[in-house]
């Protein structure tokens, strides 16, 4: 009996403890990001509070368990934990052992703790060619460590170069001094110095790219030695030239106003031209072969067995994909290269073809990527998709089990009292629609937009933005309301008025550049200087990624000794404008 009581007693005292704990109300929250493979246990016991409390402020846990890259609101109690307990009585000191943990990268580390990359380095001389998970490292101790967030869309981080001072990063970023002290206090005290690391905005990045969560300088192949000075290249295009009547002024006229063959390739060929011109002021002598195709396998054959193509270095185009199949197919081309430039059909992959459109598949992928990175728990996610898009709709279920799925109605409409049921004005609203259908896509951006207000915060995103997004009916400012986000595999000019590049092209052909005279010219400027640094078109792969005034090239081997672009922006729209997302 006596053990009896003493059961009941302890009992007593454990479900009182319970008791009080839960009747606590929390002194303030913390936001957790779950990390892979991080367990509910590991979270309560790093934060000193029980499942129960978890489960009260964070109710989706109870229904999808716990995922990596959600959201949980930690509740934060006047008692000290244990484990706040220990950091209080921790000895402070200059230096501390730190485990690395998966994904951390050098600067990350030096800039959380105060440090340059160099310091970094000295004190660890074992980490000099990179850094292991789980190895001990010594870095500085400080009462406040400065946490970079783990993804933060407003800034970019550069590290200082050795001699760089305010003018040279304000020429390489568009950042100036006043917005860098701002950002980063500390140098007002220290200056800059080489190897440290500046938080900037995202918008004033300048051309660079990320790399390791780090800003660093793209390939700049025009300052490279070149190892040969001489190139024959051959230029197929559809100019139709047979089915313009030039005796009559208004025929010729009326033809060359609407989006056709003829004006696509006459709009690419200058931009050939002009990316020739800047190669040529490079030292780089070109000889240019042009012919056209007509659009017909007829004339084709006949330049097919002319021999007029069989001595060149490089074959860019045709432009339909059926006619450049027809030329890689040509056994006495096999050895040349040859770039399908401008169509975003597949074309075959045969050896030394280079597709320099990025493929929608990849597109995707990298969409689903940074979408797993933007959203999480914390938004209303709706997924629109119409019934050609079910398999990306189920892909997108797999990755945000909580979305909501919107169904188009028969006529690719959407009814505006459902999409106001389904939006809330407590949490953002993250919309991703998915259809090539233009009225499915105007209907949705144009409800989705009037839905966006001061209650309301409402984004939309695609996994691909094919062509019928181009319709002049989708204005810029509707699309900017929404900030439209969507990768792409180019992107418009960061500015036209005062660019260098325009205003010499507008010079030379009485206009600027729309989207096919910028295409022609970076696939042919980036051609030729590959052609011109590796001396081989294959070899260039291991330069890696290049940008050019509107388009990135990041070739990478393909099936059948073929080559394929991988290179892709994330765009967003604000106001009127268009940004690059660096991720």
């Amino acid at each position: 009996m006596s053990l009896f009581k003493h059961k009941i007693i302890f009992s007593s005292i454990i479900l009182l403890g319970i008791n009080l704990s839960l009747s606590q109300v929390p002194q303030d929250f913390l936001i957790h990001r779950v990390k892979k493979d991080e367990t509910l246990t590991q979270i309560i016991d790093f934060y000193g509070i029980s499942e129960i409390q978890l489960n009260e402020y964070n109710p989706s846990l109870n229904k999808l368990g716990i995922k990596k890259r959600m959201l949980l609101r930690i509740p934060v109690y006047q008692n000290i934990s244990p484990l706040d307990t220990k950091k209080q009585n921790k000895s402070v000191k200059s230096f501390e052992t730190y485990i690395v943990k998966p994904k951390e990268t050098k600067w990350r580390l030096a800039y959380e703790h105060g440090m340059t990359i160099n310091e970094l380095d000295s004190l660890n001389p074992q980490i000099l060619n990179g850094l292991r998970i789980g190895q001990e490292i010594t870095v500085r101790n400080l009462d406040y460590i400065k946490i970079i967030p783990e993804k933060d869309s407003l800034y970019n981080y550069y590290q200082v170069l050795p001699s760089e001072g305010y003018y040279r990063v304000e020429k390489k970023l568009g950042v100036n001094r006043y917005t860098l002290d701002s950002l980063n206090p500390n140098l007002r005290n220290t200056g800059l110095q080489a190897g440290m690391i500046l938080k900037i905005p995202d918008s004033l990045s300048g051309k660079l790219k990320i790399e390791n969560d780090l800003l660093i300088e793209r390939v700049n192949l025009l300052d490279s030695t070149f190892k040969i000075g001489k190139l024959k290249i051959g230029l197929l295009l559809p100019f139709k030239a047979k089915e313009i009547i030039f005796d009559s002024i208004e025929n010729t006229k009326k033809v060359l106003q609407e989006r056709n063959l003829h004006t696509i390739s006459l709009d690419f060929y200058t931009g050939v031209l002009f990316a020739l011109q800047k190669a040529s002021e490079s030292g780089i002598e070109i000889e240019l072969s042009t012919f056209d195709t007509e659009n017909k396998k007829s004339k084709l054959k006949n330049i097919a067995v002319s021999g007029s193509l069989d001595t060149l270095d490089l074959i860019v185009g045709p432009l339909i994909p059926s006619n450049f199949d027809y030329i890689s197919n040509q056994k006495n081309l096999i050895n040349i290269p040859k770039i399908a430039p401008l169509s975003s059909k597949p074309v075959n992959f045969r050896k030394n073809v280079f597709q320099s459109v990025t493929d929608e598949n990849f597109f995707r992928k990298k969409m689903f990527t940074f979408l797993e990175k933007e959203l999480d728990t914390t938004h209303n996610i709706v997924i629109v998709a119409d019934s050609k898009n079910n398999k990306v709709k189920n892909e997108l279920h797999s990755r945000f089990p909580w979305a909501i799925n919107l169904r188009p109605e028969k006529f690719d409409y959407i009814i505006p009292e459902l999409i106001d049921s389904l939006l809330l004005d407590s949490i953002p609203n993250k919309i991703i629609l998915e259809t090539q259908s233009f009225p499915l896509i105007a209907s949705a951006l144009s409800q989705f937009s009037a839905q966006n207000n001061e209650f309301r915060d409402v984004q939309v995103f695609t996994t691909y933005r094919s062509n019928v997004y181009n319709n002049d009916n989708l204005s810029r400012k509707s699309l900017g309301g929404i900030k439209f986000t969507y990768p792409s595999g180019s992107k418009p000019l960061d500015e036209t008025i005062g660019n260098k590049f325009v205003d010499d092209f507008v010079l030379n052909y009485g206009k600027p550049p729309n989207h096919n005279a910028l295409r022609g010219y970076d696939v042919v400027l980036d051609a030729v200087l590959r052609f011109a640094v590796s001396e081989n078109i294959r070899k260039s792969v291991e330069l890696g990624e290049t940008q050019y005034e509107s388009n990135r090239f990041f070739y990478r081997k393909n099936q059948n000794e073929s080559f394929i672009n991988n290179a892709t922006y994330i765009l967003q729209h604000k106001g009127y404008e268009v940004y690059e997302i660096k991720e």
